[in-house]
């Protein structure tokens, strides 16, 4: 199986000690969102788990540390984007992650780093000008340390909407999507960076810019040597080509502060969380309680028999 950690939370940032400490013990507790007294027992052994996909903005914490997952395969999915603190507001300083992210492709492959430059949201600060500008800077000084850009465009989720208009940020015009992705491909075009949109949301298939998988069947072949088996996440939007994964992160624990998060629901529930989180718990808020209901997943290596095709 493929291991996401996580969409729902920034693991490698706030919780490598808990991560590593379940690696260390093979398993971890991951409960329903939707039902959170269902719990799923999902083994952490390398014998099923093809791959770790970590997402995050800030990796530093677990980059020395990382020798502790020698047994595993895994990549990075580093949103890098080049917003101020009134966007971003808990993130180092950009200079600090560019850094951070050049060090990771350093120590484990640029394949292994995948740049993502998003959600692109507009406004009077962060206009269509700054975008063509940011990304070109940023893509000029990864150039070597990543072989892939993932580009994404600002989903107006219901309970962010307020947050979005107080900065002025509305949805994007198809004719200010085009104009920046046009820019994008242009400003990559001398370099090895291949630039896919993350989702089927916006189709730019005719500039060249195909939809992309975060999780993603080739990558994880190409990571794990061997042919593997699976299908579409049903769990994830109809737009969305991921592979099917489980994530063992938890929703209302991110402390990243980013204005557009569709994770957190509430501004008080992350520290409310934190109070909760010990990092020896097989759980990642909280302890077992006796009204829980724990079942163990069904998990197996998606490793493909080709003698079997």
């Amino acid at each position: 199986m493929i291991i996401s950690a996580s969409r729902r939370t920034d693991i490698p940032s706030f919780y490598s000690t808990w991560f590593l400490n379940r690696i260390r013990e093979k398993y971890v507790l991951v409960p329903n969102p939707f039902n959170p007294k269902q719990i799923s027992r999902v083994r952490l052994t390398p014998d099923v788990v093809d791959c770790i996909v970590f997402w995050t903005k800030n990796p530093a914490p677990l980059l020395e540390k990382l020798n502790r997952l020698k047994e595993f395969k895994y990549y990075f999915q580093f949103t890098l984007n080049a917003y101020g603190k009134e966007i971003e507001t808990n993130l180092p300083s950009f200079e600090q992650r560019i850094d951070t992210f050049k060090r990771l492709s350093d120590l484990i492959g640029k394949e292994k780093v995948i740049w993502r430059y998003d959600p692109i949201l507009t406004n009077a600060t962060y206009n269509i000008d700054f975008h063509k500008t940011a990304f070109t800077e940023i893509a000029t000084r990864l150039k070597d340390h990543t072989e892939r850009c993932m580009i994404g465009f600002i989903d107006h989720y219901k309970h962010i909407r307020s947050s979005l208009s107080s900065q002025n940020i509305y949805p994007l015009t198809p004719e200010e999507i085009r104009e920046m992705a046009f820019s994008f491909r242009q400003s990559i075009s001398s370099t090895s960076i291949q630039l896919n949109t993350c989702t089927r949301k916006v189709d730019l298939s005719t500039m060249g810019i195909p939809a992309g998988m975060c999780i993603d069947r080739e990558l994880i072949e190409r990571l794990t040597g061997y042919p593997i088996s699976t299908q579409k996440d049903k769990n994830q939007r109809e737009v969305c080509r991921c592979i099917e994964s489980i994530d063992i992160g938890t929703y209302d624990t991110c402390f990243n502060g980013c204005l557009y998060c569709y994770a957190n629901t509430a501004e008080h529930k992350p520290l409310r969380n934190l109070q909760k989180h010990d990092p020896a718990s097989p759980k990642l808020i909280g302890q077992v309680n006796d009204d829980e209901i724990i079942k163990d997943r069904a998990m197996y290596s998606l490793r493909r028999d080709p003698s079997l095709f």
